[in-house]
């Protein structure tokens, strides 16, 4: 009996790493692989076509001590990330307001979400063009209203081209964060707000004892994505700037790229991806600490 049993449980378990295989194959190749290589690869010297030699903490030594680049990209992603927060405000109020029982509710969320599934060079190209300062509607709309005389070079300029940027991203971004939020409401029970109105608490008290803390989960994935988004929004901003004027929207994904495929450094790229990576972790343990520690939890006992 005992022998009939490990035989049962020997081929079921060929047939579950059986299913298992192919996508561990894909994620080993795609994921794993490439990761370490790009570790090793920092801590070298290696050029397309030349042997890799060991360069220990040479490509980080520069990187941190002797790269004014690095920083400004650093310190740009560091601003741009403060979308994130931005976009989650506006997905709340967003939220709240469609979650009401309003004429039309279904259309706004459609609306409201609606630029989201866009393509993001798709993006990119209509909000330079209505950056433009020439043929753009945001400086038409401007000088027609008299707030401006001249046009402003929303994109060209240091004071204008992170932000401008920024509502791009923000814009895209939030209906999608207004869904997870929304998800997160409805499922909030209708009895903590019906005792709480028969306790006499009144609408702000209820959304901060109630909505709030309950729709921790929900904020806590719009923040990891945001982060996400902040680190990788590589296709808008070379869309709208290519990381210029200068330096002034260059992020750290972009800076990257112009050190591995512009400058052919691609050790150095590959030691300041492994810095940013580390920098993502960091925020999202951050993020995941702020939030309670278990935001993230899925509890599956039921």
């Amino acid at each position: 009996m005992a022998l009939l049993f490990r035989k049962k449980r020997s081929r079921e378990l060929v047939f579950i790493w059986a299913l298992l295989l192919p996508a561990l194959a894909v994620y080993l190749f795609y994921r794993v692989i490439p990761l370490v290589w790009n570790v090793v690869l920092s801590f070298s010297f290696w050029s397309p076509g030349k042997p890799a030699k060991f360069a220990g903490l040479y490509h980080y030594e520069e990187m941190l001590f002797y790269d004014d680049a690095f920083w400004v990209a650093l310190k740009n992603t560091a601003v741009f990330m403060l979308g994130t927060p931005i976009a989650i405000v506006l997905a709340m109020a967003l939220a709240l307001l469609v979650d009401q029982n309003i004429r039309g509710r279904s259309l706004y969320r459609t609306l409201i979400f609606l630029p989201y599934p866009m393509m993001i060079v798709a993006v990119g190209i209509v909000w330079r063009w209505l950056y433009n300062d020439s043929v753009g509607l945001i400086n038409y709309v401007l000088r027609s209203l008299g707030i401006i005389d001249q046009p402003i070079p929303f994109l060209e300029s240091y004071d204008f081209a992170m932000a401008s940027v920024m509502v791009a991203a923000i814009w895209q971004i939030v209906g999608f964060f207004m869904i997870i939020i929304l998800t997160g409401l409805q499922n909030i029970p209708a009895h903590l707000y019906e005792a709480a109105v028969i306790d006499g608490a009144r609408a702000h008290h209820r959304f901060w004892r109630i909505t709030l803390p309950l729709l921790r989960p929900s904020i806590f994935l719009c923040v990891i994505l945001g982060v996400i988004a902040s680190f990788t929004s590589f296709d808008l901003i070379y869309t709208m700037t290519g990381g210029g004027p200068g330096l002034a929207t260059e992020l750290l994904i972009t800076y990257i790229y112009k050190s591995s495929f512009t400058l052919s450094k691609f050790d150095y790229a590959a030691a300041v991806t492994v810095v940013m990576f580390l920098l993502f972790l960091a925020l999202a343990l951050i993020a995941n600490r702020l939030a309670g520690g278990d935001a993230g939890k899925v509890d599956i006992a039921d």
